[in-house]
């Protein structure tokens, strides 16, 4: 029954959250208005700038900031024991990451649409915002170029969630067509994507679908990394209501039922117990119970707990790369100011009740029973209870990997779905399809970030008065330009061969390369909310707005990830440094993003003492007349 205890009581716990926390933030610190005309509506292009229905924003924001983050960090963490894990995220969520994301959204929509590195060198200082602008660049690039080898391992794995991630592409841009032009309401769109999704999964390895999908199971890394990239370029440059809206719509409603799918399961396995285990009609129902450890020390490769659990498990509590989609996607779709706390505080609160069913899956629903392996290969024998989960998180090197991170997730979670009497195939299909499409959507989002990015990089660069000298920057200003050299860059990373790896590089073997940066990614983006947090401050500074409420996050968002850094670097046995083949880009950019962060907190230090009660400079008027709907909202 705690497991059943702990699910309810988060989800009475983040209920209550939003009602007060994030209604006073709302109305007592933002003093959200109504009235007010955002960016979507000042600046409407259709294209980036489209003012959009909540309900919609919510989809693409919350399948966007979630990603695989709230999956595979939560899944490794509980190897030092499920309370710290669950304690960071119940909290974590609150305190750090809702207050982040909606904070972020907030700055935006009150500086048109403007991405967080944009506003940095507004509210801190020029330099700053070109620092800030260079992090992003570095996590959205590792995002880019790891996110397909996370697909393309998630395809291997569960053959049978290819298709319907496939299908959800025509899918949406129908649905976004027939939103846009007929100017129909979401309840039967809605309906019919829900079904349509749950068929393809049902249906979507029966027969000929079933060869096409191991067909494509047995592509090369490479090759789903090139498509991938592709499919991203083409969602970042289209306009956001084609293919972005209501691709991440679908996705959020099949994850929100699987996950409300899950959480039933869980409260049916509580009372009566998980699927029977065992044949010949003797099976028997095994009781769900905690089968991990509160705490567990001297986990064998395993790292110091702290800093790295605040590390590893990043997106169920807070992470930096959710402001960049709060700042540059989602406040360019809000239709109305007050819609920021549904969007903002809420995806948070829910994408942190994600990751808690995620660290139930892999410390209760492993020990409703897995198959025994040996050398990769089934005895006939199923583990349950403390058993299952020894068998996964034995050791840091065995809980380690990309696909046993996921797939203690997807088996756990599926045993949930089976005590509801769903058979193994669909449950785990379903579950592949969840975290297929979590990856994806955080793909063609950073994607379309990376362009922002890059295009606000080089119109730092490109001045209006250089006429008609011809400056190759230019191009990248362009949207086109941008995000070509977006997925370009990222193709050439993963392509790159890991060093010290054995065997001659080939199509077949290539694909990995971002694995040569993502060391780095979890320190990388924990930083990144750090500094937003410093520019939320300022921004609040300079308008005599309370700050108490996250002096606490700025600094532990600062100084943990960069003491991860350091320690990976310089510190720990085997260090960066120290390693016979040492992984030189990484390193390189190791060092870089340190010394950005201290430049960063140095340019901090000496401007907030005069920054109280003194705002920034205006933004320049607007070219055009803005267009005057606020009331609609």
């Amino acid at each position: 029954m705690a497991t059943l205890a702990i699910a309810l009581g988060a989800m009475i716990l983040y209920l209550v959250a939003y009602h007060t926390y994030g209604k006073w933030l709302a109305r007592k610190i933002f003093k959200l208005n109504p009235e007010t005309v955002v960016p979507s509506r000042g600046l409407q292009d259709n294209v980036d700038f489209c003012p959009t229905d909540r309900t919609i924003v919510f989809g693409h924001h919350f399948t966007s900031i979630a990603g695989t983050g709230p999956i595979v960090g939560p899944a490794i963490a509980v190897i030092w024991g499920w309370l710290p894990a669950l304690l960071w995220v119940l909290f974590g969520s609150i305190f750090f990451g809702a207050v982040h994301d909606f904070g972020a959204l907030v700055v935006s929509l009150r500086n048109r649409g403007q991405t967080v590195g944009e506003i940095a060198g507004r509210v801190l200082s020029p330099r700053v915002r070109v620092l800030f602008l260079l992090i992003l660049f570095m996590a959205l690039t590792i995002v880019l170029a790891i996110f397909g080898l996370v697909i393309a391992v998630v395809f291997k794995l569960y053959p049978a969630s290819i298709t319907p991630c496939i299908l959800q592409i025509p899918m949406a841009v129908a649905i976004g067509i027939w939103l846009h032009r007929r100017g129909v309401g979401i309840v039967v769109p809605s309906l019919l994507a829900l079904g349509m999704m749950y068929l393809s999964v049902a249906f979507g390895n029966v027969g000929v679908l079933g060869d096409f999908n191991a067909m494509l199971s047995g592509w090369p890394i490479l090759t789903w990394c090139v498509v991938l990239l592709i499919y991203s370029y083409i969602a970042s440059v289209l306009p956001v209501w084609t293919l972005l809206q209501p691709r991440d719509f679908i996705n959020s409603l099949q994850l929100l039922t699987a996950l409300g799918l899950v959480l039933l399961g869980l409260v049916v396995a509580g009372l009566l117990g998980g699927a029977p285990v065992g044949g010949g009609g003797e099976g028997v129902r095994v009781p769900l119970e905690i089968a991990a450890p509160a705490l567990r020390r001297g986990v064998e490769g395993a790292p110091m707990m702290i800093p790295f659990l605040f590390v590893t498990v990043a997106c169920g509590a807070i992470s930096g790369f959710h402001c960049l989609v709060s700042s540059g996607t989602s406040s360019k779709q809000l239709r109305c100011e007050t819609d920021a706390q549904f969007v903002g505080f809420g995806s948070m609160l829910t994408e942190g009740f994600l990751a808690v069913i995620v660290i139930l899956a892999c410390v209760s629903g492993l020990g409703l029973g897995i198959p025994e392996l040996v050398d990769g290969k089934g005895t006939g024998v199923t583990l349950t209870g403390k058993a299952a989960y020894e068998a996964r998180y034995a050791t840091w090197a065995s809980a380690g990997g990309l696909s046993a991170k996921v797939s203690a997730f997807v088996d756990g979670a599926a045993n949930f779905l089976r005590a509801l009497g769903l058979s193994l195939g669909f449950a785990v299909a379903l579950m592949g399809v969840l975290v297929a499409s979590f990856a994806a959507t955080t793909l063609d989002t950073a994607c379309r970030l990376q362009r922002y990015v890059i295009q606000e990089l080089a119109g730092t660069f490109v001045k209006a008065e250089q006429g008609s000298r011809i400056n190759p920057l230019r191009l990248l200003t362009n949207r086109h330009g941008a995000t070509i050299l977006a997925v370009a860059l990222a193709g050439w990373m993963a392509a790159m061969p890991i060093p010290g790896a054995e065997g001659a590089w080939s199509w077949e073997t290539a694909g990995k390369g971002g694995l040569i940066l993502w060391p780095l990614f979890g320190a990388t983006n924990q930083l990144l909310g750090g500094l937003a947090f410093l520019v939320i401050a300022f921004w609040m500074w300079r308008r005599n707005l309370p700050v108490w409420f996250i002096v606490i996050p700025t600094f532990f968002m600062l100084i943990l990830p960069g003491y991860a850094v350091l320690h990976q670097l310089v510190i720990q046995e085997n260090s960066w440094l120290a390693a016979k083949n040492k992984n030189w880009p990484l390193i390189v950019i190791a060092v870089g993003t340190f010394a950005l962060e201290i430049w960063m907190i140095a340019e901090a230090i000496f401007a907030w003492p005069g920054a109280r009660g003194r705002l920034e400079k205006e933004l320049p008027a607007l070219s055009r007349a803005v267009n005057e709907g606020g009331r609609s909202c």
